[in-house]
């Protein structure tokens, strides 16, 4: 068994990124906080996941992407990520995505800022 660390420790100091209303299903949505980088609220089916936005292979917002299944195609080159592990699962895409802790709370998506590096 392998056994993943996670880099910086989880604050499980929630933050507030947005209403659930504000994310369509199978859609993402990109939003800029003081502090972090652009980051992406993607609505798989009723399950949020929060994500960076901008694509690692080149400059591209995630959110403005196909959402299929748990992954999120990039509008530039279709690359592809894993939107629950932030793996890269497409070519050109050769290095993954950080994902968020995320939950619902009230209506209101939340995360967690610590990020979690994506699974090799």
């Amino acid at each position: 068994m392998q056994i993943k660390t996670l880099s910086g420790t989880p604050t499980q100091e929630w933050r507030d990124i947005c209403l659930v209303d504000d994310v369509f299903e199978e859609c993402g949505r990109r939003y800029e906080l003081t502090g972090l980088p652009p980051l992406a609220v993607f609505n798989l089916a009723g399950v949020f996941q929060v994500t960076d936005d901008t694509c690692t292979h080149g400059d591209a917002s995630l959110a403005d992407g196909w959402v299929t299944g748990t992954e999120v195609e990039c509008p530039f080159h279709s690359g592809k990520f894993c939107l629950k592990t932030g793996k890269a699962t497409a070519y050109p895409a050769d290095q993954g995505l950080r994902i968020y802790r995320t939950r619902v709370e009230a209506g209101r998506v939340q995360f967690d800022p610590v990020a979690i590096p994506p699974e090799e």
